[in-house]
């Protein structure tokens, strides 16, 4: 790879910030952060010793001119969603105009698979990509614009949500990454973490519910729920986190989405009545008795038995 230039063309030829950082468009600030760090390190002049005096002017350079320009448009909350909003507008024109590119395999895979899939296809090959993203420094390039193709296509594929939920963290931990193993389209890898994904987004929604912060807990069941439909416990959650918000038809909706997956669900038996609910007795079964002692969830939520 020859010298970069640097010129203005150059740098327009890699707007996506986070592809630059190497990060996941979903990431929040503390991921941003710590990715800025560690590209911080991996730059710095020190790294390089005297012998390799090109390396170390070209990673001055590349910090300066395009890593740290990359980390101010998205370290604010703010700036992450004007940043992010320019990203969507230009994938939605090209997704018009037919050409969003998928020249690399990864990208191409991605592309073929349903949202459920994609969801931890693209952070898990995220991981590969970005591990030795600068180093060596002559890779930062094509590695950069391998990641901004992979974003595209990430967004084309989330064209139908109106937000892009920020993630703490991704669906693999860069430590524990294990290589991508490619599976035929629209059929989910067994041992795909998606299960344990939605369980921690379920967890944290729990701390949120507990602290009283309502609409925090709706957005992590949410996502929960998209990635695992079938559990009570995500709709009696978010269920509850509705009713606190006074929002009692959205509410009514997944108590009895949860009664209709688990008729004995606690939780929705305890507002069954409240709302009216009974889809227990309307299938035949038996409604299961209510807790006698403050447990699990109702206890964990401070709510006092009948």
């Amino acid at each position: 790879m020859s010298q970069p230039s640097f010129s203005s063309d150059w740098l327009k030829r890699l707007s996506d910030p986070y592809a630059v950082l190497g990060v996941s468009v979903a990431a929040d600030d503390r991921r941003i952060l710590k990715r800025y760090r560690d590209l911080a390190k991996v730059l710095h002049p020190d790294s390089y010793s005297s012998e390799e005096t090109a390396s170390k002017e070209l990673a001055t350079q590349l910090f300066a001119r395009l890593v740290n320009p990359a980390y101010q448009k998205v370290k604010q909350e703010r700036d992450r969603a004007e940043t992010l909003a320019m990203l969507r507008f230009q994938v939605r024109r090209l997704s018009r105009q037919g050409s969003i590119a998928t020249e690399s395999e990864t990208a191409q895979k991605l592309l073929q698979m349903t949202m459920k899939e994609a969801e931890v296809f693209y952070e898990q090959a995220l991981v590969e990509l970005v591990e030795h993203q600068y180093q060596p420094l002559q890779r930062f390039e094509t590695v950069t614009q391998q990641v901004m193709e992979l974003n595209r296509v990430y967004l084309h594929l989330k064209m139908g949500d109106l937000v892009i939920r920020e993630k703490r963290t991704g669906l693999v931990a860069s430590a524990e990454a294990k290589p991508i193993q490619f599976t035929p389209t629209g059929i989910v890898a067994k041992d795909a973490p998606v299960e344990n994904y939605a369980r921690r987004h379920y967890d944290r929604a729990q701390e949120y519910l507990k602290k009283g912060a309502w609409q925090q807990a709706v957005q992590e069941l949410r996502d929960a729920i998209k990635l695992e439909a079938d559990k009570s416990e995500y709709h009696s959650a978010i269920g509850l986190a509705y009713l606190k918000q006074n929002l009692t038809g959205m509410a009514t909706v997944h108590f009895r989405q949860a009664l209709k997956l688990n008729p004995s669900d606690p939780l929705a038996l305890k507002y069954a009545v409240q709302l009216n609910l009974a889809p227990a007795q309307q299938n035949g079964a038996k409604p299961a008795p209510q807790p006698t002692k403050q447990s699990g969830i109702l206890g964990f939520f401070g709510f006092k038995k009948h």
